[in-house]
């Protein structure tokens, strides 16, 4: 096999494997549309460094950084959006909390959403973020805290 037929499997399998929680990660911390062109951005430089990316301990992790780099400047300092739900749909969602998420910090945001909106384990969120368990933890109960006091649920 030539050298560049083995990066390119190398990749295809990393990306069958990896892209979806690393685009779940990304539109978690950036809004849908930012999150997903941030995925894609991250993606790309992937393939561009693979050699180097491909060896690392954690390369979803990495990406994951490379994506929330490109995805800020997307955003240019505005809140991340996210889709309002239908009333009439889905009445067991709060209406509010697509706004009250997007007012969440990002890390505050993107843990609460890959652990109760995607039902990723602690672990998962930990690696893919590259946080300790504890900073999830620690993020987690922030976000759940203010998220109860935006919409007026508290305990």
């Amino acid at each position: 096999m030539l050298p560049e037929q083995i990066r390119a499997d190398g990749f295809v399998e990393f990306v069958q494997t990896n892209e979806r929680r690393l685009r779940h990660a990304l539109t978690a911390a950036l809004g849908l549309e930012a999150g997903r062109e941030a995925a894609a951005e991250a993606l790309a430089y992937g393939w561009e460094h693979w050699e180097r990316v491909g060896v690392m301990a954690n390369p979803v992790g990495y990406l994951y950084t490379v994506g929330r780099s490109k995805g800020r400047k997307l955003l240019s300092w505005s809140r991340p959006v996210f889709p309002a739900i239908p009333e009439d749909r889905t009445p067991w969602f709060e209406p509010g909390l697509p706004a009250a998420l997007a007012a969440l910090p990002e890390k505050e945001r993107a843990v609460l959403l890959l652990l109760h909106g995607y039902g990723w384990h602690m672990t998962e969120v930990a690696e893919t973020l590259g946080v300790a368990k504890s900073t999830v933890q620690t993020h987690a109960e922030r976000g759940m805290r203010k998220l109860r006091h935006k919409l007026g649920v508290e305990r």
